[in-house]
């Protein structure tokens, strides 16, 4: 039997051996009477900046008599607990004549391919990009200031966006299908605290690594990776997928995962020319602040010594108004990078390493802009917001992708940036300085501008203090999302066409992508015979 112990409070200076006292303590008993235990959640209690605690939420065996005396002692910490129970359903009678293939090696495509592969379905993972081996070394390249390399960049490749999108593992949902993809992150290489931690992050120099470990199993497991691979065309016949047209030629299957990524507006164009139905959807855009990451330290913690023990702070912050603006993808001690998958186009988006060890912190300032304000019903007018935008960013940027940046005082006034000194920033290809105010629609500036002094305030003039802004950042979210059945999964009217995350609307970072493929990928699992299952039986018919 088991039980759950919540708002188990520590000093951020114990260490996590310290919970075996503050358990047997709770439940009233001895240290050496107490069963076995593991950590469920871990969170960290800001709200004293002088005495910082983590809250632990923890799941202990105990005897049968014990918990019904904790049940009934109406401790509302105490309560009784079943862990989920993951949903591995086993395989459908239908035959799988082909494998199925998965375009995109983002965090759906990724784990739908995944959960495929260990279930026996063989999958075929075809990617536009390279593998991170090749991948890592063009960004360098590019950040140094080379060539905009359109199929191999921080968007494209092994990976996807998700790659290089800091390792944030944060989900607002929960449940077995979450703790499923966690724990796959530890069975490639991640640390076991991700599986409790309540802002769990990898971090941009572990994800590369972890990308490679999967395809290692899922390879190892009979699944196949093609890169350079770009889908062009989707073979239907009769309403049923029979196969993708690539660049590298035809490939037969009837069951297509459609992992392209929040980017891909090529493929989206392409999808939309052959009746795919599709919408327009409301997405998030705005500018990226960055400020000094000891000032943000000093903000949140307090003390000094939390820097040793905790590591660079981070924040979340909303302004709530007439159009809410909110911070987005914290990047503690990180980076500015580009986000760029066309040419003539420029868009920032921020990371992390695990070390957090840059003088800088940054974070997305996020408005979500509505399809009725696009201009357009057309189901990729959205599309067309980024791109009237992020070329006008190309412009400021002096057509060589140089990142706009004014100071957020001179943006507040409506005055623009001059000087001959670069501002400070981490954004490594360069800057320019200018007005921001041309890089997005007027009803986001207006938001900005009215949310900005609100979340000053709320730091007593601390938030905007030495703060710079960049942008503009519009690939928080897509603003396309492809109709599919709740059931089925599956695109109405196209029979095999499975589309899956953040790409095709239905997820907003990389854990709720990645359980969107994977719940995608299980309904297939769910409806045929494996691959694997197949060949056995073949095999026991001709003996």
């Amino acid at each position: 039997m088991s039980v759950r112990v919540n708002n188990l409070r520590l000093p951020v200076e114990q260490p996590e051996a310290a919970l075996v006292r503050a358990i047997a303590r709770r439940l009233g008993v001895t240290d050496d009477d107490l069963g076995s235990w593991r950590i469920l959640k871990k969170s960290l209690d800001a709200r004293s900046r002088r005495d910082l605690r983590f809250v632990y939420s923890v799941a202990v065996d105990v005897p049968p008599e014990l918990e019904t005396r904790l049940r009934d002692s109406a401790n509302g910490d105490v309560q009784s607990f079943s862990p989920a129970t993951f949903d591995d359903p086993p395989s459908g009678d239908s035959p799988l004549d082909e494998r199925p293939v998965i375009v995109g090696s983002g965090p759906a495509g990724l784990l739908a391919g995944y959960y495929l592969a260990i279930r026996g379905c063989r999958p075929l993972i075809i990617e536009r990009g390279k593998a991170v081996k090749e991948r890592v070394p063009a960004v360098r390249s590019f950040d140094r200031g080379g060539p905009h390399d359109v199929e191999n960049n921080y968007l494209f490749g092994e990976g996807g966006a998700g790659c290089f999108s800091d390792g944030k593992l944060t989900c607002r949902m929960g449940g077995a299908d979450v703790d499923w993809v966690l724990q796959s992150f530890v069975e490639c290489g991640g640390r076991e605290s991700l599986t409790y931690e309540h802002r769990p992050h990898l971090g941009s120099n572990k994800l590369p690594l972890i990308c490679r470990n999967f395809r290692r199993k899922i390879e190892a497991a009979g699944g196949e990776y093609k890169f350079d691979c770009r889908m062009e065309g989707l073979d239907v016949v009769d309403g049923r997928v029979q196969g993708v047209l690539t660049s590298s030629g035809h490939i037969p299957t009837s069951h297509v995962v459609l992992g392209i990524g929040h980017s891909a507006r090529d493929t989206y164009q392409m999808l939309h020319e052959l009746g795919v139905p599709m919408q327009a959807k409301a997405f998030q855009l705005g500018l990226r602040i960055e400020q000094p990451q000891e000032q943000v330290n000093a903000w949140k913690y307090g003390r000094p010594e939390y820097v040793e023990q905790l590591g660079a702070a981070d924040y979340t912050l909303v302004a709530k108004g007439q159009r809410d603006l909110y911070t987005f993808c914290m990047c503690a001690g990180g980076i500015v990078i580009p986000s760029i998958s066309e040419p003539g186009q420029f868009c920032t988006n921020g990371m992390s390493n695990s070390r957090h060890d840059t003088p800088f912190a940054n974070s997305g300032l996020m408005i979500t802009l509505e399809p009725h304000e696009f201009g357009s019903d057309h189901p990729l007018a959205g599309v067309e917001v980024q791109r009237q935008y992020e070329g006008i960013a190309f412009e400021l940027g002096r057509r060589d992708y140089l990142a706009p940046i004014q100071w957020a005082s001179d943006f507040l006034q409506g005055r623009k940036t001059t000087g001959a000194t670069p501002l400070p920033s981490s954004y490594q290809r360069g800057t320019v300085a200018t007005d921001l105010r041309a890089v997005l629609p007027p009803v986001v500036l207006r938001a900005i501008e009215q949310g900005l002094p609100l979340m000053d305030q709320r730091w007593r003039g601390e938030f905007l203090k030495d703060a710079t802004l960049i942008g503009p950042e519009m690939r928080g979210s897509s603003p396309v999302r492809i109709d599919r059945d709740s059931m089925s999964r599956q695109t109405p009217g196209i029979e095999g066409l499975y589309p899956v995350g953040e790409g095709a609307g239905y997820a907003g970072g990389i854990i709720s992508a990645a359980v969107d493929g994977l719940r995608s990928a299980r309904e297939i699992v769910r409806s045929f015979r494996s691959l694997t299952d197949a060949a056995c039986q073949e095999q026991t018919l001709e003996v």
